[in-house]
């Protein structure tokens, strides 16, 4: 089982993840912090560039898939509006009921930071299994 979800792989996914990080991250937190764009619209532009981004640098340089099928487009979508929704839909009443006692903007600043890590997670996994898997 080891084998099977570390492997060479993870290495060039957490590679690419620093990169979408850069774009993806800095796009959500200026949109939220400077754009008061609300929680939900500031992480989905995240996700819907950081989508982008990450569709080509995984696909290519991570899971090294050249052939191209819509079908492996559209598996690559849904995996991350799962992994969205699940992400965060978790964190921000996770993060809300432990920081309770603080103001909206550090309670959605958390939810956001912890998403993200949820995200990673959940979507290496989506990924791996899922979007780009093997054909036997």
């Amino acid at each position: 089982m080891k084998k099977k979800l570390i492997d060479d792989t993870v290495p060039r996914f957490v590679l690419v993840g620093m990169i979408n990080t850069l774009v993806g991250c800095g796009t959500m937190f200026l949109l939220y912090n400077w754009g008061h764009w609300s929680y939900w619209l500031s992480s989905a532009a995240n996700y819907i560039l950081g989508g982008i981004v990450s569709f080509f640098l995984n696909k290519y340089f991570t899971f090294r898939q050249r052939e191209w099928a819509w079908s492996e487009v559209l598996r690559f979508v849904v995996n991350v509006a799962v992994c969205y929704l699940l992400a965060y839909g978790i964190a921000k009443p996770l993060v809300i009921a432990v920081l309770h006692g603080q103001t909206v903007s550090v309670q959605e600043n958390a939810a956001m930071l912890v998403g993200m890590g949820l995200y990673t997670c959940l979507n290496y996994l989506g990924q791996r299994f899922f979007a780009f898997r093997k054909e036997n």
